[in-house]
């Protein structure tokens, strides 16, 4: 899986358990800086070390087992596209395209395809989707609630 994982809300943590359901050992590809400002330059995001911190302190408070990686993600495929051993990919409703692009690559190279793995969009209490920018933009918290 990858991503930016910014202001980390419930729907990172309905991927991160779905992730820890069905793999033994889980890659996270999280976007270096210079990805998670690509095409947002209006938005003020974290450093990638503070949000790679963030993220560890929220897979410890979830308690999962040692079995997530986090590495540095320059480009939407990662390792995906040439790692032989990977077996799924898990992805939201906005990055199963991309999942879909990967599998396209792997099948050219020779690689078997991914399972992808989608997971709902987590909804806030008006319905819709529950996201970082809307957390940023004090629309609502990370639990989807009224900000």
């Amino acid at each position: 899986m990858g991503g930016t994982f910014d202001i980390l809300h419930k729907g990172h943590r309905a991927l991160l358990t779905k992730a820890s359901e069905i793999g033994n050992m889980v890659l996270i590809g999280l976007t270096t800086d210079i990805r998670a400002r690509k095409g947002r330059t209006e938005v003020d995001i974290n450093s990638y070390e503070t949000r790679k911190e963030n993220l560890e302190i929220l897979l410890d408070s979830m308690n999962f087992p040692s079995n997530f990686q986090i590495v540095p993600l320059n480009d939407d495929w990662g390792p995906s596209v040439i790692e032989e051993s990977f077996t799924a990919i898990i992805v939201s409703e906005e990055t199963k395209k991309t999942a879909e692009k990967i599998n396209k690559i792997r099948n050219k190279n020779g690689n078997v395809q991914l399972e992808i793995v989608m997971v709902p969009f987590v909804k806030a209490y008006d319905g819709q989707k529950i996201s970082s920018s809307r957390i940023r933009n004090n629309e609502i918290d990370s639990n989807g609630m009224l900000a």
